[in-house]
């Protein structure tokens, strides 16, 4: 989530990315900063409450994602990738969640 963010904020080729998909410039910048907050609440001792609004967050931006590149029309190759990053955030998810309900784990 970070490098992304980072790439949304820094690539032009990101700023054309994103009009490409018909969103606006200032989503762009906005998309950048949720996921820089979301990022550092998932790595910073936030309770369980905020950890999992920020997995519903990345989880509802990555399907919107999918289905902005399926509707453009893009290569099957950027909602793999789309698919793969839903697969990661599953798999953190499902970390997180065995490392909270093991106590062992915990210490």
């Amino acid at each position: 989530m970070l490098l992304s963010a980072y790439a949304y904020l820094t690539q032009p080729t990101m700023e054309q990315a994103f009009h490409h998909l018909g969103y606006p410039d200032y989503f762009r910048v906005e998309l950048a900063i949720a996921k820089i907050i979301g990022a550092i609440l998932l790595i910073a001792p936030a309770g369980p409450r905020v950890k999992e609004w920020v997995y519903a967050g990345f989880i509802i931006t990555f399907i919107s994602a999918f289905i902005a590149h399926t509707v453009s029309g893009d290569p099957i190759s950027h909602r793999i990738t789309v698919l793969v990053s839903i697969g990661l955030l599953a798999a953190s998810y499902f970390t997180y969640h065995r490392k909270s309900e093991n106590p062992v784990l915990n210490s």
